[in-house]
């Protein structure tokens, strides 16, 4: 027992051989998965501009990035390199206040996923309606969903090294239109429309959710640390270089809408870059935002649905769901995940967009909350644990960090109307029954639950590392 080779918290990572035979996500697929999974492109922004005007807009994507995708993204870098398995932020949770904790994050941010990826379809079918007005409503829009969402949970299913470079394609064709849009309204700018601005006309709710929406999910990427090539180095460089691209994504294209023709902040809703492109470039460049939509659209879904599939499939191996969820299809994909995820956007694509960005961000916040205070117990908890990559700054400084976005949750969940306040509780509040339920069914033995002995606990001390290595070594020569 004294010569057992404990394996240290830094090599983590070989202790993780599910996946070991299939192929890792490398830096530049993992920063277009970042990418779509926070953003995607200017699309979605438009709201931005009506609740508040072009100042304020502008504004919001240069100084929201600072105080709340920064820090959400350090966060990432830290935690994510420090537990590099699938689950992400539910095993944060776990390892700081306990497997309880970690199974509300878990249900809270899947919740969360699973409403936002139901925007997808309403937004790719919003820029589409103005091409065919058949998609608007009815049984074609609801036909088009359906057939949307069944194409996308088919490449998420096999496998997320092609989710991965489908999104390098989809990043690359959405961004060229906006470049050209920019280079050719160069002669119609006017600076002075970026500076318009009416405090007594800005619908906060909105802009504030806007901006949350466009700017967050920066830590879903976690949930797929199990599948990355080199997590400590590639995870850090890839959030790095998301950060830059998503900012510039935003800015660029508002900057150029807002600047180059004449501001009806009325008209700046879902789609509105179609317009913009007609009046500045003609038909031809309407049509190719419109594509890049639905192509951005459709890379969104795949990379929500592939965060979403695999954070079930990690709270699986973690023992918190069923076994049934960490078993895999034979191109490695968590089948049961994505078949999950696949019904839950269906079941809420039939809301409007404004009252799906609310809902998700209200459960979103309630997540992000216990996922900071996670962060800091885990500084306090374990502070000599091995992490390879570490925010620069000390405990006291990273809880300074933390203050300006936990401020702006609190705005965020304030303004919210009382319909997304009641229906986020409630879903929160099912939480807190569900898990109860799921340990009830796990004692009587209906389900079998299981927990995979290559998962590190960060308390464990040298002899209990033993232990665990020894029990699957017993079981099976019991089996003998």
């Amino acid at each position: 027992m004294g010569e057992f080779a404990c394996p240290q918290f830094q090599s983590l990572g070989e202790r993780y051989p599910v996946s070991e035979k299939l192929q890792k996500v490398s830096i530049v697929p993992l920063v277009f998965l970042i990418f779509y999974e926070v953003s995607g492109g200017p699309f979605g922004i438009e709201d931005s501009v009506q609740a508040a005007g072009p100042l304020l807009a502008i504004l919001g994507f240069l100084v929201f990035p600072v105080i709340w995708s920064i820090p959400e993204a350090l966060i990432t870098a830290e935690l994510g390199t420090m537990f590099p398995e699938n689950g992400g932020y539910v095993v944060w949770v776990s390892s700081a206040l306990g497997p309880f904790w970690g199974f509300q994050q878990g249900w809270m941010k899947w919740l969360s996923g699973v409403i936002d990826n139901a925007l997808y379809p309403v937004l790719f079918l919003d820029y589409l309606k103005s091409g065919i007005p058949q998609v608007g409503d009815g049984l074609p829009r609801a036909s088009a969903v359906l057939g949307l969402t069944v194409v996308l949970t088919y490449m998420n299913y096999r496998g997320l090294t092609i989710v991965g470079w489908l999104a390098v394609l989809l990043g690359v064709f959405s961004i060229l239109p906006f470049i050209v849009m920019g280079l050719v309204s160069m002669r119609e700018l006017r600076p002075s429309r970026w500076l318009e601005v009416d405090l007594h006309s800005v619908d906060w709710n909105l802009y504030l959710n806007m901006l949350f929406w466009n700017l967050n999910y920066w830590d879903s990427v976690s949930t797929l640390a199990g599948e990355v090539d080199d997590p400590a180095k590639t995870l850090p460089r890839a959030l790095f270089y998301a950060v830059i691209l998503v900012v510039v994504g935003y800015l660029y294209p508002l900057l150029t809408g807002t600047g180059a023709i004449p501001v009806d902040r009325e008209s700046w809703t879902d789609g509105y870059f179609s317009h913009i492109a007609r009046t500045l470039g003609g038909v031809w460049l309407t049509w190719w935002v419109q594509g890049a939509s639905a192509l951005s659209n459709m890379g969104m879904f795949v990379a929500e649905m592939s965060s979403d599939s695999y954070q079930l499939l990690g709270m699986a191996e973690r023992g918190m769901l069923p076994e049934f969820f960490s078993s895999r299809s034979r191109f490695g994909t968590p089948l049961i995940g994505i078949l999950f995820s696949a019904s839950g956007v269906l079941l809420l694509s039939w809301l409007s967009f404004q009252e799906i960005v609310a809902a998700e961000n209200f459960l979103y916040c309630f997540g992000m909350l216990i996922e900071f205070f996670a962060f800091v117990r885990l500084r306090m908890k374990y502070p000599t644990a091995s992490r390879p990559y570490k925010v620069p700054l000390g405990t006291v400084g990273s809880i300074l960090m933390l203050v300006p976005p936990t401020f702006l949750i609190l705005v965020v969940l304030a303004l919210s109307s009382l319909k997304v306040a009641m229906v986020s509780l409630v879903a929160l509040l099912m939480g807190f029954v569900l898990q109860p339920c799921l340990k009830y069914v796990e004692k009587k033995r209906w389900l079998r639950f299981s927990t995979s002995p290559h998962l590190p606990h960060l308390g464990a001390t040298q002899d209990e590392y033993a232990v665990e290595a020894l029990i699957p070594v017993l079981l099976a020569d019991s089996r003998i």
